[in-house]
């Protein structure tokens, strides 16, 4: 397991805007506090957008939003979000991504990967099988396990390719 301190902090006003989500069905079950989008489903929340053919969405007691987003057959679900307080934006690509809006924590499971853009220019790349996205901490846990047959195999190391930070793009 390796932690890369990226200094990564997610749009903190993201947190305060309700969700949307666009899908082609919904089957919502209002005792449990349970949605089931489906069909080119996209969530978005501030600046930070989820996309699947699948996304599972529940709400606990305290108002706090858990979900998860599954990809169309062959592909991977998507997440994106902008970075607080600068010109740069997080993005990753999974078999399966969970969200937890109570920890502010986004997980990448299987053929995980998440890339970091300044502006449009890809500065940063990482890869795993297991990668946890802790908001509030500004730290990346990845998990290098080997993957199973049929998914990209990562021959169970962790991959990054990390750009020079550039000190004029550093101060605030």
């Amino acid at each position: 397991m390796a932690i890369v301190p990226v200094a990564a902090s997610a749009e903190k006003a993201d947190r305060e805007k309700p969700t949307h989500i666009e899908a082609d069905s919904l089957v919502h079950d209002e005792l449990n506090q349970v949605s089931i989008f489906t069909g080119r489903a996209v969530l978005t929340r501030g600046t930070m957008v989820m996309r699947g053919t699948r996304i599972e969405m529940r709400e606990d007691a305290d108002g706090y939003q858990f979900g998860v987003i599954l990809p169309e057959p062959n592909k991977r679900a998507f997440f994106r979000q902008k970075r607080e307080g600068n010109d740069e934006f997080m993005e990753g690509e999974a078999l399966r991504i969970e969200f937890d809006g109570k920890a502010d924590r986004v997980k990448l499971i299987d053929n995980a990967e998440v890339r970091r853009y300044r502006g449009a220019v890809l500065n940063d790349t990482m890869t795993g099988k297991l990668i946890i996205y802790e908001n509030l901490t500004d730290v990346f846990s990845i998990d290098g396990q080997r993957t199973k047959a049929g998914g990209k195999a990562s021959g169970g190391r962790v991959r990054a390719v990390l750009a020079p930070r550039s000190k004029t793009l550093d101060k605030p």
